[in-house]
């Protein structure tokens, strides 16, 4: 199998999936559950949810390992569990892409913060190699360290899966508009300081996901391409800004209008795209489609 960059070279973009924690919820999964833990006692929900991406035209899938780090699992008693956990979420998303898709395996922030003195850099690094290591195992062939917002951690996590394993590492951090047209995470780390601590620590891919909607996302992506030129960039931005009822959350963005904003994302310099919280198979199929216009496939 080709690895992602080479499929760029071929492809030029990539598809990429988009959200998983709105249909956890919608087979059950309640306030306070974990949901790695399904990755185990409810395998077929989460491997279906893989397959319907697959089916949507999705290129590269994520695994069902957001919170999978034993600093993360702890808080549900899990943290001893943790290599099984993700070794299983890597493997259910193995068998739905088969051998043509990429299993881009999700390492998310751990909540604890090195700033506080709540967890040192040691105890941060052994818990992201353990889980960088377990979702190899399972068939990852990719990371993306994602919806980061402090430089130190997703550096860490980065390095650890460069250090310990063979995986292609993408880092993606969530940020949100400031004045002035510029943009910044809730640390206040900017694109441009991203890129270089996480291109240095062993990341080939650089991306953002979460917080904004289409719209506002390109303006990240242009920022992250004119920090580094010729480097892939991944954007999953969200369906809009969430519109909170009593029946829960609604987004605004569907997927026509995400499709729509595809063009966009490519001349920003986008090569991955897909989507985030609020998205479903059918934005994936939307911009599978005007990827292939856009490329004249």
């Amino acid at each position: 199998m080709n690895t992602i960059a080479q499929d760029l070279r071929d492809k030029h973009v990539l598809v990429a999936d988009g959200g998983w924690g709105t249909f956890l919820i919608a087979e059950g999964l309640g306030p306070g559950d974990c949901p790695e833990l399904w990755n185990t006692e409810h395998a077929e929900v989460v491997r279906t949810i893989a397959q319907n991406y697959v089916e949507a035209g999705a290129d590269v899938i994520t695994t069902n390992s957001f919170g999978g780090s034993r600093c993360k699992l702890e808080q549900y008693g899990l943290g001893d569990r943790a290599a099984e956990l993700n070794e299983a979420a890597a493997a259910l998303s193995r068998e739905a892409a088969g051998d043509r898709v990429h299993v881009i395996a999700s390492i998310g922030p751990t909540g604890k913060f090195l700033i506080t003195g709540e967890v040192t850099e040691e105890a941060l690094y052994e818990a992201f190699k353990e889980q960088a290591m377990a979702l190899e195992r399972g068939g990852a062939d990719a990371c993306v360290v994602e919806t980061m917002s402090a430089l130190d951690e997703a550096v860490i996590a980065v390095r650890a899966a460069k250090e310990n394993t063979k995986l292609e590492i993408i880092s993606s951090f969530t940020y949100a508009s400031q004045a002035g047209g510029a943009y910044r995470t809730m640390m206040g780390v900017t694109p441009a300081q991203m890129a270089a601590a996480c291109l240095d620590a062993g990341a080939t891919i650089l991306g953002s996901n979460c917080g904004l909607g289409s719209a506002e996302m390109v303006g990240v992506i242009r920022a992250l391409h004119e920090a580094a030129p010729g480097v892939p960039l991944l954007v999953n931005p969200n369906a809009g800004q969430p519109v909170h009822t009593d029946a829960g959350d609604t987004y605004p963005e569907t997927p026509e209008i995400m499709a729509g904003f595809t063009p966009t994302f490519i001349e920003a310099g986008a090569t991955i795209i897909g989507g985030c919280c609020g998205t479903h198979p059918g934005h994936i199929r939307a911009i599978a489609a005007a990827v292939k216009d856009a490329l004249g496939q």
